[in-house]
């Protein structure tokens, strides 16, 4: 199928704003102002052409969790993130018991393919390679030491994205040197110092977990996993931007020092995105949504309720400038999962994920590879 989309301004591949046509073929980008004749028209005059939204880390959105090992829940999160303009995910698990795994991955093994939203990637495992003193919202029962064995069962049943690890618990940096040959490797929900977290950096680990959350902080004198972050040059971090999770000025700070190419974008929310207040499972534990805020019964934070097209709003709202803002929910994240030459910018062979918004940021077109949704 041929489609072409008419008097548009459309972010190219070099994160750059073009007045043209945007020419679709079969699900693929064709190019921009290229010849395709016989062709579905979208007259798309007043709207902008981004590229659709990636996230990453979540765990669920509108009654559907990752975690409840049920096809039909990780079909609500799919209909429910492209109304988002979100094109493409990874379904994201919590610490839990290795059956209990093993059944989710099954469930997204499944469930991929079959999408009507939109598509899985692969898995985020959130855990259960974790520091139990930052174990944060996830189970502590369940809280283990880095197991490759494990992880290349769970592997061969669904593939697996990004695993999380805290790097103080993988003696020698084994796991992280033989899984990153896998799957990118995220320092998560960690103890370690940043002589640890360096260590981990030079030995696979590409990637930082909702960064300053669940993790060891900055100080004048002990820099903690952020400060080693801030001081690689390569790894990227992921960041909740629903202004509660991280302070706006703080956020400010961390893309300034990150730059465009460094910062993603995540939701991490659970099934209580957009539904009311309440009480609503997290990995086998109470959460209580106030104000859409999650929490555990004492306090501790759980998840998020956002979802990354209104952290994208918070972001300009916060003074990030636009292009960084869009490469953070784009082409960063599909770098991260090494998914950047199937989608992430509007660029030639790519699967045509689009988002079409208006002058007021307000969602007027999600096409799934080349399918419209909304």
């Amino acid at each position: 199928m041929k489609m072409i989309f008419k008097n548009a301004e459309i972010l190219n591949e070099n994160f750059e704003f073009v007045k043209g046509n945007l020419c679709v073929e079969d699900g693929k980008i064709l190019g921009i102002d290229c010849e395709n004749n016989n062709t579905e028209s979208v007259d798309c005059t007043g709207l902008k052409i981004l590229p659709g939204f990636i996230d990453i880390h979540i765990h669920g959105t509108k009654g559907g969790d990752t975690s409840d090992a049920k096809e039909v829940s990780l079909q609500i999160m799919s209909e429910n993130l492209a109304r988002h303009g979100v094109t493409s995910f990874c379904p994201t698990t919590m610490t839990l018991s290795g059956e209990e795994l093993e059944e989710i991955f099954r469930t997204v093994a499944q469930a991929k393919g079959k999408e009507n939203g939109a598509y899985i990637h692969g898995i985020n495992m959130e855990g259960p390679y974790i520091s139990l003193a930052k174990k944060g919202a996830q189970k502590a029962e369940y809280v283990r030491k880095p197991d490759i064995d494990e992880f290349k069962k769970l592997n061969d049943i669904c593939n697996v994205s990004l695993v999380d690890i805290a790097p103080e618990e993988d003696d020698d940096n084994a796991f992280s040197k033989e899984i990153s040959k896998i799957c990118t490797v995220s320092a998560a929900h960690t103890s370690a110092d940043s002589n640890h977290a360096r260590k981990g950096f030079e030995n696979g680990i590409t990637h930082a977990t909702h960064l300053f959350n669940a993790m060891t902080g900055i100080s004048a004198r002990v820099p903690g996993v952020a400060g080693a972050v801030f001081d690689s040059d390569s790894v990227r971090a992921e960041i909740i931007c629903d202004g509660f999770h991280v302070a706006p000025e703080t956020l400010r700070m961390a893309f300034k020092l990150l730059g465009e190419d460094r910062t993603i974008v995540i939701s991490d929310s659970m099934k209580a995105a957009d539904c009311e207040d309440g009480e609503y499972m997290l990995g086998g534990q109470t959460v209580y949504v106030r104000d859409g805020k999650a929490l555990l019964a004492d306090g501790t934070i759980a998840a998020s309720t956002s979802n990354i097209f209104d952290e994208f709003k918070n972001l300009l709202s916060f003074g990030i400038p636009f292009k960084h803002a869009v490469k953070s929910c784009t082409i960063n994240p599909a770098k991260a999962i090494k998914q950047d030459m199937v989608t992430g910018s509007i660029e030639k062979g790519k699967n045509a994920d689009l988002l079409l918004i208006d002058e007021n940021m307000e969602i007027k077109g999600v096409y799934i590879k080349g399918k419209k949704i909304i």
